[in-house]
């Protein structure tokens, strides 16, 4: 599975960065307006009082000859698109005629955090025929504010992202903290081996994967909080590696739940409780996962083209956590049903309860985020999911590496188990 893991980081790679505002630079170009009607720029939510947008323009000569302005629309919608050029254009809420180098325009107070979108447009703009002068394209640089706690223009995070800088240090402090306490058994643990050691393996690799992604976010937005730009490459790379460990965990679970399914009745006693591989349960695992993998790739290819909307990709992928979901609670009870050991159905409902938090963590915050306010949504799942996700994999660790559950529900020896009394008294408790 690993080199299927190898090839999907690099596709998702070389999806282009996303360009979410806060420090832009690009062209002005005359044909992109009149296609556009009106060339979209980007966008970004401005909160409270003395937010600040900054535009500076390379040849100020041609864009008074030209007739170069920006437009700001606040929550532009879809009802302008019925609408003339012209009409259209003079929707706008601010204008600004780019006469000048270096223009400062300062935003009107917002009672609460809204969306305004910057749209280019010159006297070509609403030109039905004619055809355009070969001007050089114009050349600029937008900065946009929000006032930051002293209530000074200098913050680059728009409303929707602001606190998710402070979020990834707390997580990777989490991290850090986690990782010096649990290093030394877990280490040991792996070294022994056991029956469950595929399992812990795959639980260890997709946690440091999240460590990796969550250090990536941080490091792009403790740059970007300085020059709202950031590092696109490693926001790119943080959702790869978050792809990566997930889809790893669906693989391990799904393996799990068919494993344990079609082994009960040619093999119910021997080797209990183990990762059980098979053909028809790696089909099953490897189907999942390619169908998953397929549509997170297809849902950040969209996310790329239109990051407002929501995706139809995003949906189905939805709709596939919720499916697994019902499969794994059908599997475990099936299996849940016909056991007899109390202890054993205790360990398969306390997997139950890791595997339902993992896949539908999501889907309930994205039905939950519809109550929070625009600017709150993106943020509720986005740190919602994550701490979801990681209570899951520490339920799914504590199950795995216990050792007074697991040790007895399962009928090997205590040479062979991680972490079992026998085997840890003389080291000391953890």
């Amino acid at each position: 599975m690993w080199g299927l893991w190898a090839a999907l980081v690099p596709l998702l790679l070389l999806c282009p960065p996303e360009a979410r505002g806060k420090a832009v630079t690009g062209l002005f170009t005359s044909e992109a307006a009149r296609r556009e009607r009106g060339q979209f720029i980007t966008s970004f939510m401005f909160r409270g009082d003395n937010g600040l947008l900054v535009c500076h323009v390379d040849n100020p000569a041609l864009a008074t000859e030209k007739e170069s302005r920006l437009l700001l629309f606040q929550n532009l919608n879809s009802n302008l698109d019925n609408l003339s050029c012209s009409e259209r254009l003079a929707k706008a809420q601010l204008t600004i005629s780019l006469s000048l180098e270096e223009h400062n325009q300062s935003i009107p107070h917002q009672p609460s955090p809204s969306t305004w979108q910057l749209v280019y447009a010159d006297r070509h703009t609403c030109q039905e025929s004619g055809s355009i002068p070969s001007h050089a394209d114009l050349t600029f640089t937008l900065l946009l504010f929000n006032p930051d706690s002293a209530g000074n223009p200098l913050e680059h995070f728009s409303a929707e992202e602001a606190g998710l800088h402070s979020f990834y240090f707390l997580l990777l402090l989490a991290y850090f903290i986690t990782c010096c306490i649990y290093f030394r058994p877990l280490s040991q643990a792996l070294r022994k081996g056991g029956p469950m050691h595929g399992v812990l393996r795959v639980l260890t690799a997709a946690l440091a994967l999240q460590g990796v992604a969550a250090l990536c976010n941080y490091v792009h937005l403790a740059r970007y909080s300085r020059d709202g730009a950031g590092f696109p490459l490693m926001a790119v790379q943080a959702k790869c590696w978050d792809m990566v460990s997930e889809v790893s965990v669906l693989y391990m679970l799904l393996s799990l739940c068919m494993g344990w399914t079609l082994s009960r009745g040619r093999k119910p006693q021997s080797r209990p409780l183990q990762w059980e591989r098979s053909t028809p349960s790696t089909a099953v695992a490897v189907g999942g996962v390619l169908t998953q993998g397929l549509l997170l790739l297809w849902e950040q290819y969209e996310h790329h083209r239109d990051p407002s909307q929501q995706s139809r990709a995003g949906l189905l992928l939805l709709a596939l956590r919720v499916g697994l979901a019902l499969l794994l609670a059908s599997i475990l009870y099936q299996i849940i049903s016909t056991e007899r050991s109390t202890l054993k159905r205790d360990f398969y409902l306390c997997f139950a309860k890791g595997c339902f938090l993992w896949f539908l963590c999501h889907p309930v915050l994205s039905l939950m985020s519809v109550v929070f306010n625009e600017h709150q949504k993106e943020k509720v799942v986005t740190i919602g999911v994550i701490l979801c996700r990681s209570i899951s994999m520490v339920t799914l660790y504590q199950l795995f590496l216990s050792r007074s559950l697991y040790w007895e529900v399962s009928s090997l020896s205590s040479v062979s188990l991680p972490l079992t009394m026998s085997r840890t008294n003389h080291r000391g408790r953890y």
